[in-house]
């Protein structure tokens, strides 16, 4: 396996089912202060309606700030926003966000939807995998907490 292949395998992934449509999952996905909230004092600016919607998320007092941008929007099926600017002030290199992309990928019929969540970029090999992707297991399990 090739170092491109193996990182893309290393991408932090979570992956969650639920009784609720497709449908009802992507409204709320879109309403990001919904679920991308709750941990750390969180503050969210903007827009994540359409795709170019640009939205800002701060979070710890300031410890992190980044901006992300709705650049693909499959209605139902898929979400992704990546990562124009960023700024994680407990990193040597704070910028370690810019451009990662955080997607969700939707499938499932009328009875249940599985999500599948993935943050590409955000690999072992960088300083923030630990932290951040403790983080982002606690905002799925407040969107799993949503979605029941």
């Amino acid at each position: 396996m090739g170092t491109a292949e193996k990182m893309k395998k290393d991408n932090f992934s979570y992956s969650l089912k639920t009784s609720k449509t497709a449908h009802e999952v992507f409204e709320l996905l879109l309403d990001i202060e919904q679920w991308w909230s709750g941990l750390f004092a969180e503050t969210i600016n903007g827009k994540s309606q359409n795709v170019n919607d640009e939205f800002t998320f701060k979070a710890g007092g300031g410890v992190h700030y980044s901006k992300q941008q709705l650049i693909e929007l499959i209605p139902d099926k898929k979400i992704v926003w990546l990562v124009t600017d960023s700024n994680l002030s407990f990193l040597n290199k704070t910028n370690e966000w810019n451009g990662t992309k955080i997607r969700f990928d939707l499938t499932g019929d009328e009875k249940s939807t599985t999500i599948a969540f993935t943050h590409e970029g955000l690999v072992p090999q960088i300083e923030c995998y630990e932290n951040c992707s403790s983080a982002w297991t606690g905002y799925l399990a407040n969107l799993k907490k949503k979605l029941k």
